[in-house]
């Protein structure tokens, strides 16, 4: 009788080990190269480990028999008790029940407009120009708003409230003046509410006591008013559209914008609608993606709308000049657009450079500064790196612009300068050092600091030199508030950081969340809002 042949076995393990050192100890890959590269490791390593046992392992055939039968029931148990429910953001697979029940949402007390929907007439046929020429037609302010007189004698108006009205707050810069939070350790942050809400990847927009988001119900897409310190529901207003993704995960990816007495919401296969702030009801609503000849991103739509004056500016990535295209707030009619480049998944904002406003959007293959005023290109810098584009650029004073992106690619620091009558951008410098994946990068005291791959990074805007990367966060998102940091992990943990060039300093963290986030936070004064695709909260973080 043979002896049994263990011996391949054993150079196998030897062999798995030294190329999982090899994967994690070398090069300067992305975390989720890293964690493809395991899974592809350990996957052929088990399936020549399973040749080995029932060909070459001379062991009885009876044992070979009942091993092969006790692996291939093992594998049909797991999967019919278990499922893949999405992946992080280094594609490490997130397991759970196949019983897991849908979590019952919250629901409002009336789910349909009040009012009928007034939907917006269709698009003219005769195309627009590409250089950004105005369509005619836009409607103007009503008359009675015009020639409405003041009450004779006016109250003082009452100091607004603190409010986060858009993705990544007042400015579009994740960066608030105040107030400087106390320590979570000394001081816990207390929890309002939390309850279990549609899936998505959209933050709160938060204004007048409400919050704002929006979430995936069913087959339809719902912007959703939560009363900011009771979590009820004030309002829903929905329409059919469902996007789903089992790597990305379902629902909508962008945040609400709130101006005035309205709010703009645009979903993830690119239906861009206007509501009543107060009511919810809906305004007007418009397919954005398919009356511009877009192509719907992998991802789904992902840029959140920008409200500059009678303007709400999305990025659709349509051809012939619909790249970025402007429709009026009140009446929903395309008012302007410019540019060629398909959309990524990062958001527009205004930004003054060389002294103008512009509106700059980092596109599929491209980032472009846009006349506020006619949607024209005044500049375009050619984006050549494979990957997604999802963080949105950073202005560094009058002429200087950031951009960073994951999947191992990392940052660049451009600088625009006027030519003649045209703006040109030439490259300062370009690092591997700042890899913001889903994350936004802000600037304190003259040093960078954003997630990079998922470690707090801080970077000098100067030279694109580090001076440290410690912290693993994962694919989160930072707030600077108060001249603090205020990270919400991945993990869904508050992270509270003093942000220092030469040293990581972590004053304390608390758990606000359970599960995957990477949704971006708001905060309107000391009121935290946090959701991630199963579940929403609001606490109250105590101030200095």
């Amino acid at each position: 009788m043979n002896q049994p042949r263990l011996w391949p076995a054993a150079v196998l393990a030897l062999l798995t080990l030294l190329a999982l050192a090899l994967v994690w100890g070398t090069g300067d890959r992305a975390q989720q190269q890293n964690v493809t590269l395991t899974m592809v490791t350990l996957g052929l390593a088990g399936l020549l480990l399973f040749l080995w046992f029932v060909a070459f392992s001379r062991l009885a055939a009876r044992v070979r028999m009942a091993g092969a039968l006790a692996l291939v029931a093992a594998v049909a148990a797991f999967f019919a008790l278990f499922r893949v429910r999405g992946f992080s953001g280094d594609l490490v697979p997130i397991v759970e029940s196949r019983w897991s029940a849908p979590p019952s949402l919250p629901m409002a007390p009336v789910t349909t407009p009040a009012a009928p929907i007034a939907e917006a007439p269709a698009p003219s046929s005769v195309p627009e120009p590409s250089g950004g020429i105005p369509e005619a037609g836009a409607a103007p302010a009503s008359a009675a708003a015009a020639v409405a007189e003041p009450p004779a004698v006016a109250a003082p108006a009452p100091a607004p409230a603190p409010g986060w009205p858009q993705f990544m707050g007042p400015n579009r810069d994740a960066t608030l003046p105040g107030p400087r939070l106390a320590d979570f350790a000394s001081r816990a942050p207390r929890r309002l509410w939390s309850q279990p809400i549609g899936t998505g990847w959209s933050g709160f927009a938060v204004r007048d006591g409400l919050a704002l988001t929006l979430e995936q119900r069913g087959d339809e897409e719902a912007l959703v008013a939560y009363e900011a310190e009771t979590g009820k529901v004030r309002w829903l207003s929905s329409w059919p559209a469902h996007y789903t993704s089992g790597l990305a995960g379902d629902g909508p990816r962008s945040t609400p914008t709130i101006d005035g007495a309205e709010v703009f919401a645009i979903g993830a296969r690119g239906t861009l609608s206007a509501h009543d702030l107060a009511s919810g009801r809906r305004l007007w609503l418009r397919d954005a993606t398919a009356e511009n000849g877009a192509t719907l991103p992998e991802w789904g739509v992902a840029g959140s709308p920008l409200v500059r004056g009678e303007r709400v500016i999305v990025n659709p990535g349509g051809p012939g000049g619909r790249s970025l295209v402007a429709y009026d707030r009140r009446s929903g009619e395309r008012v302007w657009s410019g540019g060629d480049d398909r959309a990524s998944y990062s958001s527009p904002f205004l930004a003054r450079l060389l002294g103008r406003e512009q509106v700059v959007i980092w596109n599929a293959t491209s980032v472009t500064g846009h006349d506020p005023d006619s949607g024209a290109v005044l500049w375009r810098q050619e984006w050549t790196k494979q990957g997604e584009k999802v963080s949105k650029p950073l202005a560094l004073g009058d002429d200087g612009l950031l951009v960073s992106a994951g999947y191992g690619v990392g940052a660049k620091r451009f600088r625009l300068a006027a030519d003649g009558g045209a703006i040109r951008s030439s490259l300062v410098w370009e690092s591997p050092r700042l890899k913001a994946k889903f994350t936004n990068v802000v600037l304190h005291e003259g040093f960078l600091y954003g997630l990079d791959d998922g470690v707090l990074t801080c970077v000098d805007p100067e030279s694109g030199e580090r001076r440290w990367r410690a912290g693993r966060y994962g694919h989160g998102q930072v707030i600077l508030v108060g001249g603090q940091l205020l990270v919400m992990a991945e993990s869904g943990e508050l992270v509270l950081v003093e942000p220092r060039p030469d040293a990581h300093v972590e004053r304390s963290r608390v758990a606000v969340l359970e599960g995957k986030t990477w949704n971006p936070p708001a905060l309107a004064g000391d009121l935290l809002l946090v959701r991630n695709d199963k579940e929403a909260a609001a606490w109250r973080l105590a101030t200095e």
